[in-house]
């Protein structure tokens, strides 16, 4: 899948810095220093003519554009480069922290612009998306204001991998994220193409743009998505572009090569457009949303909006014709393409000649949003030509007549490989210098998100001198994320998924506040009354448990007591006897009628069978106050709490081997007795921690009980 790659997009007059301020500002009183460059190279335009660029901005933004005032030079505290989904993560953390920042980007009209799939979450990414909200960032809310379906993913399997996920309507989507980013005072939205990194005495110091303007810093986050050094593919076409109808930012992939860091290349894509009013909707499986619809967001009470179903259907025998004849027009079997593709989110091409033994793929069509006949073909992603893109498009059942309103494609970009940075995103040799989404390997807005807030909470957290924030693998799936970008070696994109995280039973969807909204008060990321707000939800929960633990219930009994009962009133009633939380079932006696036996049971233990609930207690009388999400919680809690205990002693012992801190000197020593594979991992990953020094494809357990005896003879030498 693209993630950032797609709809049109508006060129920016490059003769002039517009920037536009949100809220007040404060001048900036620190003194300028001698201007010391790294070396840039020449901004590459798109080279194609004007007439092969379609599309616009989303409506609304273009004010923004316009009403902004030129400034010459800007000083800010952190400048972040790309306004995508990490761009803007990583400027409203760094603003909420009290940082003067300046969010820079080719259009203000492309603010967090959904290139690609007009979807949010899914598996562990909807994870991700109610971690950011919980530690106070936007993609939660700003799904809610622009969603048009949710579904909760996975009911049919246990709650670690219940995973939400919403479509949304992508030209909202980028205008309430630029609402979202308006009313944080002290971030100015520049408009602008970066051409260079500038370093005085070893430090970042400002971020040039092509036009010769200058913005002075003290850190700043590169977040250029599939940006660096783009070249998009159609068919035998190729042309220089981050996405269609826009640049490609060689200078900076240049510029980030001469400070060092050593590059990769990957490859995403992104399918067909097709119009609306050309498909034949009858002849399709209709899927809907969950009704009522569940907010992404902690701070949303409840949604009110009316769902718009997405469609389903199939490739066949046809379609894996049409494909197969056509392979050697397509770019990526004919060896123009380099790039290593997402292996979880492959083209069409991939998937006919990976899974031959397949005679169909699923097909779902999702519209672009309310009001737009865009619909986008999830499941066919191409770069075969213009032409062979309809023909197998409309061997598909319902799009016999489907006319194509843009031709999916393939980009190729750059990208810096993670183990050149720290657990905060820093470039470990570069101070200041902080990378955030695509360019560190990942694909999916929900991951470059992640990305970005952890990106700007370090950046800001290093510009204020305090200490940096490091979230575990059993504290969250972002957490699981960058450890994984940072220890292993990445030559496809990364995406994340629940089966990453070893304790995705403490991860749930639902815990993220439980998890989170702590750390995010203590930083200053969410308010007191936020953070007031889920104490009241676990006092709520823990109260309700306690209730339930007392209250004893009937019911019928099983076949594994027998006719073994209580004398007690009727099947079904329900008592409160105050007995304890330990307290067992009451002395039996014997009944002749198994049929008419019943069961004392705690209410709470009936809530923990596999088909228990709190909205099945109300059949016994014993309701409820808790509000249905809440009561949800209740439910795992009480059903999976062995597990779940297991889970946090497993956690526990992990934990332990991540506070031992690995000294940076120790990779200059020979450190004999490790396999040379170790040494050479090592020395090339320089782990923090032993836990991370672990998790390292070719370290054995053997090596690491070897490290931690040098790291204890080095800190006795030390």
């Amino acid at each position: 899948m693209m993630s950032d790659a797609p709809s049109g997009s508006t060129r920016v007059p490059q003769d002039g810095l517009h920037v536009r301020h949100c809220g007040a500002r404060s001048p900036h009183e620190r003194a300028a220093r001698s201007d010391v460059a790294v070396a840039g190279a020449t901004h590459e335009r798109d080279t194609r003519s004007d007439a092969e660029v379609t599309g616009a901005g989303p409506a609304g933004c273009e004010a923004a554009v316009a009403s902004a005032t030129p400034e010459r030079d800007g000083r800010y505290d952190v400048v972040v480069v790309g306004a995508g989904h990490a761009g803007c993560e990583a400027a409203a953390a760094c603003v909420k922290l009290g940082l003067r920042t300046a969010l820079l980007t080719v259009s203000l009209a492309d603010t967090a612009k959904m290139s690609c799939n007009p979807a949010v979450g899914g598996i562990a990414k909807g994870h991700m998306v109610r971690e950011l909200d919980a530690l106070g960032g936007l993609m939660g809310l700003v799904t809610d204001r622009a969603g048009i379906q949710f579904r909760m993913l996975n009911r049919g399997r246990g709650p670690a991998v219940w995973s939400p996920r919403a479509q949304c309507d992508k030209a909202r989507y980028s205008v309430e994220m630029g609402r979202a980013l308006d009313s944080l005072p002290g971030l100015a939205r520049v408009a602008g193409v970066a051409r260079r990194v500038r370093l005085e005495r070893g430090r970042v110091a400002a971020i040039e743009l092509d036009d010769g303007r200058s913005l002075r810093c003290r850190a700043a986050i590169i977040t250029p998505g599939t940006f660096l050094n783009g070249v998009i593919h159609v068919g035998p076409r190729r042309f220089a572009g981050g996405r269609i109808g826009e640049f490609a930012a060689v200078a900076l992939s240049e510029c980030l090569a001469g400070l060092g860091l050593e590059r990769g290349r990957l490859k995403t894509g992104t399918p067909p457009r097709l119009h609306r009013d050309s498909i034949d909707w009858e002849a399709l499986d209709a899927q809907r949303g969950d009704e009522p619809p569940m907010p992404f967001s902690h701070w949303s009470d409840r949604l009110e909006v009316e769902q718009v179903p997405c469609w389903l259907t199939r490739t066949n025998a046809q379609t894996h014709r049409i494909i197969r004849e056509n392979l050697h027009h397509s770019p990526l079997y004919s060896g123009r393409i380099q790039g290593r593709g997402p292996r979880y989110c492959p083209s069409i091409e991939d998937k006919v000649v990976k899974f031959a033994e397949r005679d169909s793929h699923q097909v779902f069509l999702e519209p672009e949003g309310r009001d737009v006949p865009e619909i986008y073909v999830n499941g066919m992603s191409s770069s075969l030509p213009e032409e062979v893109q309809l023909g197998f498009v409309r061997s598909v059942r319902g799009l016999g007549r489907a006319e194509m309103l843009r031709a999916g494609y393939a980009v190729e970009y750059d990208f810096v490989l993670p183990h050149q940075l720290d657990r905060t995103l820093e470039v470990k040799r570069v101070p200041g210098l902080f990378l955030a989404g695509q360019i560190c390997g990942t694909s999916g807005y929900e991951e470059a998100a992640a990305q970005g807030l952890v990106a700007g909470i370090n950046a800001a957290l290093r510009v204020q001198g305090r200490e940096p924030l490091v979230l575990g693998r059993d504290q969250a799936y972002i957490g699981v994320l960058v450890d994984d970008l940072v220890t292993r070696e990445h030559r496809e994109p990364y995406r994340m998924f629940t089966s990453a995280a070893e304790h995705r039973l403490l991860l749930r969807a639902d815990n993220a506040d439980e998890r989170l909204a702590e750390t995010g008060f203590a930083l200053g990321l969410i308010t007191r009354e936020q953070v007031e707000r889920v104490r009241a939800k676990l006092s709520a929960i823990e109260a309700e448990e306690r209730r339930l633990a007392r209250i004893v219930v009937w019911v019928p009994a099983t076949a594994a007591v027998g006719d073994a009962v209580r004398e007690a009133p009727a099947p079904g009633a329900a008592s409160d006897d105050g007995a304890g939380a330990d307290a067992g079932p009451a002395p039996v006696t014997r009944k002749s009628d198994p049929a008419a036996a019943a069961r004392a049971l705690r209410a709470l233990d009936l809530v923990a069978r596999p088909d228990g609930s709190c909205a099945a207690l109300a059949s016994l009388g014993v309701e409820t106050a808790l509000p249905p999400a809440w009561a949800g919680c209740l439910e795992v809690r009480t059903r999976y709490r062995g597990y779940i205990e297991r889970q946090q002693r497993v956690a526990a012992r992990a934990a332990a081997l991540e506070h031992l801190l690995l000294p940076v000197a120790l990779w200059e020593e020979p450190l004999n007795g490790l396999s040379r594979e170790a040494r050479e991992k090592l020395a090339r990953w320089r782990p923090a921690t032993v836990g991370q020094a672990g998790r390292i494809a070719g370290v054995s357990p053997s090596d690491v009980a070897v490290l931690l005896v040098h790291a204890r003879r080095f800190a006795i030498a030390g």
